[in-house]
């Protein structure tokens, strides 16, 4: 399942997803525009975990969930916990991290 945030609910859709995949990123974010792709490939080859896509600038709320420091941030979320976070640009790191929770 792929959410594209166009409101600030990403709290809302943790706590009722067992496994939720985040990538924070932002229009202006040329690493962010490169990851996507790949993130939406991962999406369906994943069904039964929620990946999300969200703004980083539009939704503070969403952001305040993980240590966002730089862009792109990947996120993982099981049982509505923060379980891991990255920053890259690499999908074999991506890859990684979505493999932690499946």
């Amino acid at each position: 399942m792929l959410i594209e945030l166009t409101e600030d609910t990403l709290k809302d859709i943790v706590a009722s997803n067992e496994k939720v995949v985040v990538q924070y990123s932002a229009s202006w974010c040329g690493n962010c525009r490169i990851m996507k792709p790949k993130f939406k490939k991962l999406a369906s080859e994943n069904e039964g975990t929620a990946f999300v896509i969200v703004d980083a600038e539009l939704y503070p709320e969403s952001r305040k969930l993980a240590n966002v420091s730089n862009l792109p941030t990947f996120a993982t979320f099981v049982g509505g916990i923060l379980k891991n976070e990255t920053q890259t640009n690499k999908t074999e790191v991506l890859n990684e991290l979505v493999a932690e929770i499946l």
